[in-house]
């Protein structure tokens, strides 16, 4: 099988023509202890090494994310950059991150998750999504992910699964009583004075609005 290259920045590159098997030898191959991000559809497969903007949103909206349910008392699953992958449906992604909150009772504890039989993550998390070269809502669309939070250039947007097809939302099927599109607000008015201050004041936004 032909496999061909194209390399669009100094951080990423697609293969075309990747079989299934190729894709999970190359997973094997990098290991689990790395910095690349995978995604493939269906034969394409993207390679991309995160920035450190890209890798400070990631952190920091994920923390985010943690201090939102602790402080409103839900109980989740934190995945990171699980590699979710459906043989049958030619998709694999990796998340910038990931959570359980509907479905955490079924994988509490688990290590060894396999969505041909468990259920996906409720929230997956993308940052930078416009700077990246394949399309992961077809990916995460196809692993039935319900929700995506997807920021980019101090926006963070929703997008609920309906119908096989991501709609942008403005209300969380996770969080529907907090306003997310403010979060990035909250983290520029606060990212000056430190990782703490942020999340303090992440905390206390969300009790103000859950009051």
């Amino acid at each position: 099988m032909t496999i061909t290259t194209t390399v669009n920045r100094a951080d990423r590159v697609l293969l075309y023509n990747i079989s299934w098997q190729q894709f999970e030898n190359l997973l094997q191959d990098l290991g689990e202890h790395r910095a690349a991000r995978i995604a493939y559809n269906n034969g394409t497969l993207e390679i991309m090494t995160p920035s450190p903007e890209h890798e400070y949103y990631k952190v920091t909206i994920g923390i985010a994310i943690d201090d939102i349910a602790e402080e409103l008392n839900l109980e989740y699953e934190c995945l990171g950059s699980t590699t979710w992958r459906r043989e049958s449906r030619m998709a694999g992604v990796e998340s910038d991150n990931c959570f359980s909150f509907q479905n955490v009772d079924a994988i509490r504890g688990r290590l060894d998750l396999d969505l041909t039989q468990d259920p996906p993550p409720d929230l997956a998390l993308e940052i930078d999504v416009t700077n990246k070269s394949l399309n992961r809502f077809p990916i995460y669309a196809l692993i039935g992910v319900p929700e995506l939070w997807c920021y980019d250039s101090g926006e963070l947007k929703i997008y609920h699964l309906q119908d096989g097809e991501y709609v942008e939302a403005q209300k969380s099927l996770v969080f529907p009583n907090l306003t997310i599109p403010e979060l990035p607000k909250v983290i520029e008015q606060n990212r000056a004075n430190g990782r703490l201050t942020i999340r303090c004041a992440v905390r206390e936004w969300t009790r103000k609005q859950a009051t």
